[in-house]
């Protein structure tokens, strides 16, 4: 019988959706798991990094790596991941875009650490205490993982074979990008492990769209009763299906909430928000700049709004002359 492909998960800067979301393969998970070796995960199994150390390179046919690249501990397991990987996937909206923890991108290494160490009201300040990579007590040294100035995607730290995104990735995906990746005939390299196509496209309330849509007002979505076959922007809430891949069986419209663009763009996107802002501001009914104001003073948050999961990624991301370390 010829050997089960070898298979790692590794989540860095992340919540832990991702992993959990290989769990919820549910009843499909003890086929799942027969049908692979996985050798290292450390959200379900005792495996260290010596591990993976030990294992010759190229010795795993696939990596499946969550999360934002943030501090140096994970870069180097990044690093490590893809010298022992066949195949490198960027699981999720986290690794594939910078995902939530990119918005952090807003502050430098600086303001966040005054906000967290100093200015915090539940963090006792008087000594103005930071961590530090080493410090001493005594003979014993400690050392703690450096924290680097931005939060990245792993395309930006290692070559990324393939995308898987979602936050998280529904456990179809994940176990039909499994199956793909280990049956020897694998997708192109360089593609999105999901349909090419805008969620607006495959959305249940597609049909209530207005062809001829203005938009006078913005609503936000705690703040308003919506009709659950009602296009959400048609009623003024923003919604981020025109800029978003397809493929997650438009589950936050089903359930009454719209999207909020975590399977990113299709391939015809450059920038996820921009492509957003145009989509808005072309159906906008104003024109002078003071009605123009009104209008999109309903959008409270613009930076959370269209780059909650790909500020990392955009032509946004960072000032001129900022340097990742």
């Amino acid at each position: 019988m010829p050997d089960k492909p070898r298979i790692a998960f590794y989540a860095g800067a992340a919540c832990g959706g991702c992993d959990t979301s290989v769990l919820d393969l549910a009843g499909d998970f003890p086929a799942f798991a027969e049908g692979v070796d996985i050798v290292f995960w450390p959200m379900v199994l005792d495996a260290k990094r010596r591990d993976v150390e030990a294992m010759p390179d190229d010795s795993l046919a696939v990596a499946f790596v969550s999360g934002a690249v943030r501090i140096s501990d994970q870069e180097d397991m990044l690093r490590l991941l893809r010298r022992k990987s066949r195949l490198l996937v960027a699981c999720g909206a986290c690794a594939a875009q910078g995902g939530v923890p990119g918005l952090a991108n807003l502050y430098d290494r600086e303001r966040i650490m005054k906000a967290v160490y100093e200015e915090a009201p539940t963090t006792p300040s008087d000594g103005r205490v930071r961590p530090v990579t080493r410090s001493w007590e005594g003979a014993r040294e400690s050392v703690l993982p450096a924290f680097r100035n931005r939060v990245r995607s792993l395309d930006q730290v290692v070559d990324v074979d393939y995308i898987l995104p979602g936050c998280p990735p529904p456990p179809k995906l994940i176990g039909d990008a499994v199956s793909a990746l280990v049956s020897g005939h694998p997708p192109p390299r360089g593609a999105v492990l999901a349909p090419d196509v805008a969620l607006c496209d495959t959305c249940p309330r597609k049909a209530s769209r207005p062809e001829n849509l203005e938009i006078t007002e913005f609503h936000r979505t705690h703040l308003t009763v919506t009709d659950p076959g009602q296009c959400f922007t048609a009623r003024g809430i923003v919604c981020m299906g025109p800029a978003t891949r397809g493929g997650c069986e438009a589950a936050c419209p089903n359930g009454n909430m719209p999207c909020t663009g975590c399977f990113g763009p299709t391939s015809r996107v450059r920038d996820q928000g921009a492509k957003m802002l145009s989509s808005l501001s072309s159906i906008v009914k104003a024109s002078e700049p003071a009605e123009i104001g009104e209008v999109l003073a309903g959008i409270v948050d613009p930076i959370g709004t269209f780059y909650r999961y790909g500020l990392a990624r955009s032509f946004l991301r960072g000032r001129i002359g900022r340097k990742a370390e």
